[in-house]
């Protein structure tokens, strides 16, 4: 297609999660046609996030200290966990405006198909926080598929001793949804998880 720096420019950013190589193409010409100034400034975003960015120390969430922004915020409910899988599924939360505990991030979900188990997950960390901190509630926020309801049901199982509430996220249908569009499974949680009015 291309060569040289352009090309590699290409795989690069094709390389990346959700770009495709149409996508990738259009990055690339935008990266060429910019002023030099532009894309200092991305370089240099890019560079700082991997020499400042690291983990937060007792939650797994990204943080540029030893701890995260929420784990250091005083108004966050110390009481109630929310535990999701990624620190990506820490900012869709947040985005809603209605959550204002603090976290735990797994680091994944349990996939024997891939190989990862309880122990490749920070289900350690998250018992010794419960251990440590006087916690009130324990909220499951994993994904709505296989692997986030096996870790979810592992997580309930172990939790269970520890007599702490633990909660799941509801799931159904969508908000703007039709019924006849819907998947068995959808339908089935949604009348699960019906509430009266």
């Amino acid at each position: 297609m291309f060569s040289g720096a352009l090309q590699d420019l290409v795989e690069e950013l094709a390389s990346l999660p959700g770009v495709g190589p149409k996508g990738a193409s259009r990055i690339a010409f935008h990266v060429l046609n910019a002023p030099a100034e532009e894309v200092d400034r991305l370089v240099g975003a890019l560079s700082a996030v991997k020499e400042k960015v690291r983990l937060c120390e007792r939650c797994f969430n990204v943080a540029e200290a030893e701890r995260c922004a929420v784990c250091l915020d005083p108004r966050r409910d110390q009481t109630v966990i929310c535990v999701v899988e990624e620190p990506k599924d820490v900012m869709a939360v947040e985005r809603t405006r209605e959550y204002h505990g603090l976290y735990h991030v797994l680091g994944g979900a349990i996939s024997p198909i891939r190989g990862i188990g309880p122990d490749q997950l920070r289900i350690r960390e998250l018992l010794g926080r419960l251990g440590a901190e006087p916690v009130a509630e324990v909220i499951l926020a994993t994904d709505p598929n296989i692997e986030g309801e096996a870790t979810a049901t592992y997580l309930a199982r172990a939790l269970r001793t520890l007599e702490v509430p633990v909660t799941r996220l509801a799931s159904g249908l969508p908000v703007g949804g039709d019924l006849e569009y819907a998947d068995e499974v959808t339908l089935s949680r949604a009348l699960e998880g019906r509430r009266t009015l």
